[in-house]
């Protein structure tokens, strides 16, 4: 059974905390004075709620000055705009150039933008850290990590905190050990030393800040990283986390790639590629793949291989848990196993392949709230719907070769790429179409490759199930991924099954809708939606919701 906490756990208990002074919200009050406690077991010292309420106080007459004096905070709301700047701006201008081992990432969960990202970016810091000056490192005294929009708003819920530090000591998100977060959460006051130059100095949780929600940030992910001498800032950099796992940083330049052999920015480039050249769509990329990335195809399908087997293994795992409570304050019983026990007694057998691979969603998706070890697809929060498939095709009487499951992985990839390229992935900026959607569309292009669909159908079964998802919100209830984020999973899962069932059975040319439409219709919704609907708990189901 895995650990359960509340957010009352993560800090000592204490008096109950004054009402919020004025010029600071109520949410900001309390964070301040969980990390106060926090700081207070650490250092030995007792703070009075009078004492917290006025450094609290003071700390917020600082911030309100700022404000004033860079014109006010008048109408400051939660941002979803991208700042042109951004690589993934610039990026969606020419032809796709992402390719598999960037898209497909291993990591623990519950999101890529929320967790495996802030632990890429901390991680990225250190290193860059390590690279400084001697001079410069024997004033430093420790490590200051900043959270805003999105990050702030709902990282709690996300464990970010926990991501972050332990990038800043040194862990990387494919080979982390989930039970090292796990430890985090039952121990949230635990010293970690930290080794920079000939200084050592310890790190907490409390060296990771939840800063401002609102404002205008390059976007809605940012996050600012700091090596202190003291008060002073010895050297810092500020960073995105753009979804899917994938960061920038202010400054940002790609790494330099080869150019791919048959380069496309649509679907329509793409499915002609395919056609002109009687190829499939899976061939099409992977021959840019080996362009753009330099490796052989020997190699793209290792990487393949280890990204199927890693979503075979999240499904297991998740099995194997009977009735679980998921971490926080839901208290979420987990239901995998229990749906895929009674599924299996299901009489008809319709209904008992409609109930596994729901099964096998719900388990890699319970996996993600875990904190365990998932992979993005594109995302975190979707990271139930393609193992899903990719289980019930393979492990099954159907048993799936591995050659054909790479094909559906390229497929799946190409569907994502071109939602990267031409709209988004971050629920922070599109809401859940942007995740849940995207990943039924790319599963529902796995399905249909696999059974050997020309491209204009394989097109037919993406468009279908991303243009049943166009509109999804992102509101996680007391922001943790789990509700109703973990049944998505498995509603996409099944939806995509379902586009692709439609799309092999219709006649392929009177599908009446093309996907590079749909996914001009995802970026143009995302542009459309109200921020609070984005990935901040400020509306629908987390604000109605009443947990008792």
């Amino acid at each position: 059974m895995t650990h359960s906490t509340t957010d009352s756990d993560l800090f000592p208990p204490s008096s109950e905390p004054a009402n919020p002074p004025t010029g600071i919200d109520r949410r900001s009050f309390l964070m301040r004075n969980a990390a106060i406690g926090a700081a207070a077991v650490m250092t030995g010292t007792t703070w009075s709620p009078e004492a917290r309420a006025q450094q609290a106080e003071t700390e917020a007459a600082v911030q309100q000055a700022k404000r004033e004096a860079a014109g006010g905070d008048a109408g400051l709301k939660m941002s979803s705009a991208l700042s042109p700047d951004l690589d993934v701006v610039k990026s969606s201008r020419g032809p796709v150039m992402t390719v598999a081992d960037e898209f497909y990432k291993v990591g623990p969960g519950p999101s890529s933008s929320h967790t495996i990202g802030p632990m890429r970016i901390t991680y990225d810091f250190y290193q860059r850290c390590t690279k400084l000056p001697a001079d410069q490192l024997t004033q430093a005294s420790g490590l200051k990590v900043h959270l805003f929009g999105s990050l702030s708003a709902t990282g709690k819920g996300h464990g970010t905190e926990r991501a972050a530090l332990a990038g800043l000591v040194g862990k990387e998100p494919a080979t982390v050990d989930p039970r090292f977060l796990d430890e985090m959460i039952a121990k949230p006051q635990q010293i970690y030393p930290v080794k920079l130059g000939t200084k050592t100095f310890n790190l907490s949780l409390a060296d990771i800040v939840y800063d401002a929600t609102k404002g205008d940030f390059p976007h809605p992910n940012t996050m600012t990283c700091q090596l202190l001498a003291g008060d002073k800032v010895l050297y810092e950099q500020e960073y995105y986390s753009v979804g899917g796992g994938f960061i920038e940083w202010k400054g940002y330049e790609p790494p330099k790639k080869g150019q791919p052999k048959y380069p496309y920015a649509t679907m329509k480039e793409l499915r002609q590629h395919a056609e002109s050249n009687n190829l499939s769509i899976a061939d099409v990329v992977m021959a840019n793949e080996i362009a753009v990335s330099g490796k052989n195809e020997e190699q793209v399908n290792a990487f393949l291989d280890k990204i199927a087997n890693a979503m075979i293994a999240t499904v297991k795992t998740g099995l194997s848990y009977k009735d679980d409570v998921l971490p926080g304050p839901i208290k979420l019983h987990s239901k995998a196993a229990t749906v895929f026990e009674r599924a299996n007694d299901d009489t008809y057998m319709t209904d008992r392949a409609i109930g596994l691979v729901s099964a096998f969603a719900l388990a890699a998706s319970e996996e993600n709230a875990r904190g365990h070890l998932v992979i993005t697809a594109p995302t975190g929060g979707s990271a139930g719907v393609m193992p899903a498939i990719v289980y019930a095709l393979t492990q099954s009487d159907r048993a799936i070769p591995m050659d054909k499951i790479r094909e559906g992985l390229l497929a799946g990839a190409a569907v994502g790429y071109l939602c990267k390229h031409n709209a988004t992935l971050a629920a922070a900026e599109g809401g859940c179409q942007a995740e849940i959607g995207v990943a039924s569309a790319m599963a529902a292009a796995l399905i249909t490759q696999i059974l050997g669909s020309p491209p204009r159908v394989i097109e037919n079964a993406a468009e279908s199930a991303l243009e049943h998802h166009l509109g999804m919100t992102c509101d996680p209830v007391a922001g943790y991924v789990q509700v109703p984020c973990i049944e998505r999973c498995a509603f996409g899962a099944v939806k995509a099954w379902v586009a692709a069932m439609i799309a092999t059975n219709e006649i392929a040319s009177r599908h009446r809708v093309d996907l590079d439409t749909t996914i001009q219709t995802l970026a143009d919704t995302a542009r459309d939606m109200n921020p609070k609907y984005k990935e901040t708990s400020e509306a629908g189901l987390a604000q109605n919701l009443v947990l008792c």
